[in-house]
Parts: C-alpha cells; structure tokens; sequence
C-alpha cells in the first residue's frame, strides 16, 4: 500500500483542543435525529458537507458551507505535510481500551491488483450520492478504516505520538478520540516503507473506497484517499456482532421455529438470553416471552444447503450458520429479502435486541457471536466477501478531526 502525508485541514475556529461540538459520526451511522443533534450542536458542525440535510440541491449547500468556512479560516490548512497519530479509547466490558492507528493519505486502486480487499458488497444508490458530493467539493473528509497486518508491532512503534495530542474529541457515545501530528521526514519515510508492502482490509467505507476509485479515474490526480490504518493484530480491536431482528415473517411461531430447527440444532430453553455464551455453533433466539439457544449439532453442518463455492472458513461463521441455517430454510428469508431489507434489521447492542423482542417490536431478535478477526482475515485473504451485516467495529471514526482536499 502506498501511502503519502498530508497538509491536513483542521478546525481552527477556536483555541480549545477539544472540538466535540463540529466532529460527527460518518455518514452512513447518521439518523435523521442525529443529524438535527449535530446540526445543532455547533454552525460549523462538519455534518454540513459529509450529510448535509435534504434540500433542493444538498450537494451545493455542502460546497457552500465548506467554501465559506474555508474563506473565513474557521478550518484552516496545516503548514506542513505530515501523518496523523489517532487514538480511539472506549470502554469494552468495563474496562477501558485504547485502539492506536494513524491517518493518512492512500492510493485507491481496483481490487483486482490486490493491494485493498473488500470484505462485504455495495449498492449503486449509496456511491451515486457520495460520487455527487465529491464532485460538488473535491472535499475528502470521511475517513476509511482501514486494517493492516502488524504483527511485530513495528508499525505501531513508528507512529507511537509523542507530548500532547493536536485535537481530541467525545463522540456521541461519550468514546474518546485523539489527533497527532508526525512531520519529521524520518519518521515519515520509515512509516512509508512499512506501508509499502503490505495489504489493507477495508472494515468501514466500502462505498467510499469504491467511489473514491471511480472518481480517480476521471480526475488522476485524485488517486490518494484519506484513510486511516489500524493493526489486525494489536489490542483494541473489537469487532461487535449484527443481531438480526425479524419481522414481517408470514405466520411466524416461535415454537414451530424451533421445533423444526431441532433437526440440526440442539435446542435447550434459555432463561437470561443477555448472559448466554455464544460462539460461531450457538445462537440464541427471543421471541416475546421466549428463548432458546441452538446449537448445531456435530456433522449437522454437512448437511446445510451452503451456496456453492463458499469455503469451510465462511461456512464456519455465525452469521452464515444462522442464514443458511435458519433464517433461509425455515423462514424463507432469501438474499433477495435481505437487499430488500423488507425481514430483517440490524442492531449491535444485544439488550436492544432482547427488549426489542419481548415487547413485540420484531417477531423475533437472533443473537450471535461477532465475527473475529482471524475468521474476518480467513473469509477475506481467501477472495471471499463475509455474508451481509456480518461486522459492526466499534467505535466508529469521526469524520472533522482532519480532512484533504482532493488533488492538492
């Protein structure tokens, strides 16, 4: 992966360091109701150009709105090129963890050279809009989370940031987020040289990476991405599980469900589904009142209907287990109702999908365990995309803390 520093934009309507007030979650993480929280929170909130709210032409208010602040310094450029330490740290069990990457400027290429791997589809719609407002602001603010082999350690070594950060920020879940900055031309070039052979898996931004390549082929100079680059193997890696929330089922019972799951599964009654143990065999199913746990039982998995050319490693996953398993054979829930998203929501707090399911809000909430990072690796290196929803990394990054403009 080659890689570049950057003069990189960042807020300067202020002297404070912490800038929570303009950051926001990206894009696709944005409700119509986060949206307003954000638009509210500060008039120079970055949710302006990376979701701007619909109107007559959004994609020109977002090039007016960045135009605007960019004349009156509200962000103003760095003076020197530079790769940008950021640090994540969050609470995970109790217990906090901190997730250490760096920012910085990629070059998008097709995924036939192998260089970025893809690990889920995308869709037209999404990067019609982002290819819209790209072209309407040349601004590439939404960073992409990018993952890369480190296992020892050097990379992280050379982007370890020293004294106190150059920004720092809460997002809306309370996580905090901090910015460096490393210009010294050393420490820049040993980290170019790391990055030069290494693959990158794409954990978020799919339709931002795909579209960033489209865009590189009309405007060549365009062909480095903002991204940021975390290790697969380092400590702060939580990957979370997508529950699957089912609804709009004709003549769903949860006791039919499960009776006819037992002819793969062993189903044991489940008194507290929001302890239960869960790995990529057992996945727990609430229905109102109820809740089972299913576990597939040894030799079972021979006798699913997989898609074909599907390896034993994407087989091995929760979520196809629980697809190919369940949700297809005894709902017939196909992947054309999961593109129709006409069945099935998504969600990655597990209590949420409990109450969710005992209040009635969805016929039922199936819980499973998150995908792993070997498992994620396993699917991916292979040339395989994961199931759909099959990851939710957590926390999310913040679109604001540092951005480019394309070309410069």
């Amino acid at each position: 992966m080659e890689i570049r520093p950057f003069r990189g934009y960042r807020y300067a309507g202020s002297a404070e360091r912490d800038i929570s007030a303009v950051v926001a979650p990206p894009y696709d993480q944005i409700s119509p109701e986060t949206q307003d929280r954000l638009y509210a929170m500060s008039p120079h909130n970055i949710v302006r150009v990376t979701y701007p709210k619909d109107a007559a032409d959004k994609y020109r208010d977002a090039r007016e709105a960045l135009d605007g602040w960019l004349a009156d310094f509200v962000w103003a450029r760095d003076e020197w090129p530079a790769i940008y330490p950021y640090h994540q740290t969050y609470t995970v069990d109790g217990r906090p963890v901190t997730r250490a990457g760096f920012v910085t400027l990629g070059e998008v290429s097709d995924y036939a050279r192998g260089v970025v791997l893809p690990h889920e589809r995308t869709h037209a719609g999404p990067k019609r809009d982002r290819m819209q407002l790209l072209e309407a602001t040349a601004a590439d603010i939404g960073l992409l989370f990018m993952l890369t082999a480190d296992p020892g350690g050097e990379l992280r070594r050379a982007t370890t940031p020293v004294g106190e950060p150059i920004a720092e920020a809460r997002d809306l879940k309370g996580e905090l987020h901090r910015l460096w900055r490393l210009t010294e031309e050393a420490t820049v070039s040993r980290v170019r040289e790391l990055m030069a052979t290494r693959q990158a898996i794409i954990a978020d931004g799919h339709h931002r990476y795909e579209t960033a390549v489209a865009y590189a082929e009309r405007h060549p100079a365009a062909r480095y991405k903002l991204m940021a680059f975390f290790a697969l193997d380092a400590p702060g890696l939580t990957i979370l599980p997508n529950h699957r929330l089912v609804h709009d089922v004709q003549g769903f019972d949860f006791d039919d469900l499960v009776q006819m799951a037992a002819r793969w599964f062993d189903v044991a009654p489940l008194a507290d589904p929001s302890t239960a143990e869960l790995e990529n065999r057992a996945i727990a199913v609430v229905s109102g009142p109820d809740a089972a746990l299913l576990r597939l039982k040894p030799g079972a998995r021979n006798l699913i209907a997989w898609p074909e050319k599907t390896s034993p490693a994407w087989r091995g996953l929760a979520v196809s287990i629980l697809h190919e398993g369940l949700l297809r054979p005894l709902l017939g829930i196909t992947d054309a109702k999961l593109e129709a998203k006409t069945h099935v929501d998504y969600t990655a707090d597990r209590a949420e999908a409990i109450q969710l399911a005992r209040d009635g809000k969805c016929q039922a909430a199936f819980l499973i365990a998150p995908t792993t990072a070997e498992e994620l690796q396993a699917v991916v290196r292979g040339g395989e995309l994961l199931p759909q929803k099959s990851t939710h990394f957590y926390p999310k990054l913040l679109d604001g803390l540092v951005f480019s403009r394309l070309g410069e």
